[in-house]
């Protein structure tokens, strides 16, 4: 049975806000899927970003997906992936790497739009929407 579940980035979010047509190829890829579920960090990032008119939107859109914490398992699969990237001479920004840590631990696919941000992480695993 394929994995039906999806942790979506920050990216692919602002996409969402932007277009927000109930007909786009991105609403149709998030309903090919049964559950939807953001990192925390992703939650921190989207509404410190927000201006105060976009709160409500960012609101409801955010109670229709499953948060996932960053906690003490993602806290040492941080560590692991920073370890990993530095015997390959690479880095990555904090943000990006609690969500690549939160989407390990629990076993999600990530989508975004940031592939470049990620590519170095040999356990996540990347979709992207068609």
């Amino acid at each position: 049975m394929a994995d039906k579940r999806l942790m979506i980035d920050t990216s692919v979010l602002i996409e969402y806000f932007r277009v927000r047509d109930t007909n786009s190829r991105l609403v149709a890829h998030f309903r090919s899927f049964d559950q939807l579920f953001i990192s925390a960090v992703t939650e921190f990032e989207i509404f410190n970003g927000a201006s105060r008119p976009h709160q409500q939107f960012w609101v409801e859109l955010v109670s229709r997906l499953v948060v996932l914490p960053f906690d003490s398992q993602a806290a040492r699969e941080s560590a692991n992936i920073v370890s990993a990237l530095k015997t390959k001479r690479k880095s990555i920004d904090k943000p990006d790497l609690f969500i690549a840590a939160t989407a390990i631990v629990h076993d999600l696919p990530l989508d975004t739009h940031n592939v470049r941000h990620f590519r170095d992480i040999e356990a996540l695993r990347l979709v992207l929407y068609p």
